[in-house]
């Protein structure tokens, strides 16, 4: 039923963009004018010189301002972009839409004892095989309601933890002064703003992961293994000038607005200094270090905040597992639900086609019923390789690690990823991927399911954004 309902949304969607009558061609970096019609009526057409001469694709004109693109344009493409890219004309509203479907073959394996839990191993994995996921889907929505000023949702059609439509997040833009003063317009030459529920920029990571029906940027299958992405209601502040950057943001430092249990309850507060700068026109360096801190809260979930699930269906959950209730597979959930502190240094370097980007990261914390904190270390480098013009092709590795303690456990547990991937797109649009990945789980407790635990395999995955 959701694949069903995700085929003909994302279609209905498709059919409410508005055509485009000139737009840069990826393909050829050739500019089709808008007054390119047939000739006269008084000579004569020639039809097979018509489709011979037209490109074979032309990606969608962008109609708003400071917008990060969701198909191929927007790799690389981290904070929203400081240049507004077009000329305010008036309000401008966009929808639009992606939605991904995998084909998994991954195996699992552990060595835990057996945990007998009403007659039935707990500890018993899921017998899995080849075959399709259901897939995500996304739908976009932007306006522009004056010059700098727009507004963002972004609503889930299908996901792995949802069969309903639910919404996202949705936030305001500010890049440009709304009043006639001089003081103010000097400032927000420099100076972003953003408020409302939206992906807390906390690291870089987050900027290159699939976001459920969009995986357009991310050059592998899955994402980090702790993943730190999350929604929040708050506000963020940008300045940026010559390549640095500075942000601060404070949010209610919960996924979603409550008022209830106030004395458990506090804001969360993020920080942000980075520089970004084309070298030459072959090398671009960016490097930033991101720190995020919460004194107390009744449901934080910096670690345990993706709502569409994770790309590794069923793997190292039990026979009484569903795709839904155990939809981060794969993942690891530090569980600071109450108070955390966490720290990330991301760099990157592109060098041509060669892309490198790094993680180091350590985040401390506790669930409420805890009386000490407890800390994990986690790291990654991802090495890109993009070919042909238009980066079309992609060939890529990935290794990624994460250590630290679990609620509960005496020792400290060790998860390691090793990932393999290339990817084709077929248009700026569509993206065909693959990704061959091992994981191993090390010095899990005997009783724990993930005792000796192993998962490996391939997951081929299609990608349609617009």
């Amino acid at each position: 039923m959701r694949t069903t309902i995700g085929f003909f949304a994302a279609a209905l969607l498709a059919l409410a963009v508005p055509g485009t009558t000139s737009a840069q061609v990826v393909a050829s970096n050739v500019t089709v004018p808008s007054d390119s019609s047939p000739p006269a009526a008084a000579e004569p057409v020639d039809t097979s010189r018509i489709g011979a001469r037209a490109p074979a694709y032309i990606v969608r004109s962008t109609e708003i301002q400071y917008y990060r693109p969701t198909d191929q344009r927007g790799i690389n493409v981290f904070e929203s972009p400081k240049e507004p890219g077009v000329a305010y004309t008036g309000f401008k509203l966009s929808v639009g839409g992606a939605f991904t479907q995998q084909f998994q073959s991954l195996d699992h394996s552990n060595t835990a004892s057996p945990l007998v839990v009403g007659g039935v191993d707990a500890n018993d994995l899921m017998d899995i095989g080849a075959g399709f996921n259901n897939e995500g889907a996304n739908l976009y929505v932007d306006a522009q309601l004056a010059r700098g000023i727009r507004v963002a949702m972004t609503s889930y059609l299908s996901s792995r933890r949802h069969n309903d439509t639910w919404v996202k997040d949705g936030y305001l833009l500010v890049d440009d002064s709304p009043f006639a003063i001089p003081l103010l317009e000097n400032l927000m030459k420099y100076a972003t703003v953003k408020f409302g529920h939206f992906e807390i920029n906390y690291g870089d990571a987050h900027f290159r992961r699939t976001d459920n029906g969009n995986a357009m940027h991310n050059p592998f299958v899955g994402n980090y293994i702790m993943d730190a992405f999350t929604t929040e209601i708050g506000a963020e502040v940008y300045l940026r000038a010559r390549g640095l950057m500075a942000m601060a943001s404070v949010t209610g430092g919960e996924i979603r607005g409550n008022v209830t249990s106030p004395d458990d309850r506090g804001p969360s507060f993020i920080g942000k200094l980075g520089f970004d700068r084309q070298m030459t026109q072959d090398l671009r360096i960016r490097l930033t270090g991101s720190a995020y801190t919460s004194g107390k809260s009744p449901g934080n979930t910096l670690y345990g905040g993706d709502r569409a699930g994770s790309r590794y269906y069923y793997v190292m959950e039990n026979t009484k597992a569903t795709e839904s209730a155990q939809a981060t597979s794969g993942l690891i959930n530090p569980g600071f639900r109450y108070k955390v502190n966490a720290f990330v240094v991301n760099p990157f370097v592109k060098f041509r086609g060669l892309e490198l980007f790094g993680l180091a990261e350590r985040a401390k914390g506790r669930a409420k019923t805890e009386t000490s904190d407890r800390t994990w270390n986690q790291y990654a480098g991802d090495a890109v390789l993009r070919l042909l013009p238009g980066e079309k092709l992609f060939v890529g590795a990935r290794f990624n690690t994460a250590e630290g303690k679990l609620a509960g456990m005496a020792n400290d547990v060790k998860v390691s990823r090793t990932a393999f991937g290339g990817g084709w797109f077929i248009t700026p649009n569509i993206l065909m991927k693959t990704e061959l990945v091992t994981q191993k789980y090390s010095n899990f407790p005997a009783t724990d399911i993930r005792s000796g635990g192993k998962f490996d395999g391939f997951v081929v995955e299609g990608v349609v954004a617009f």
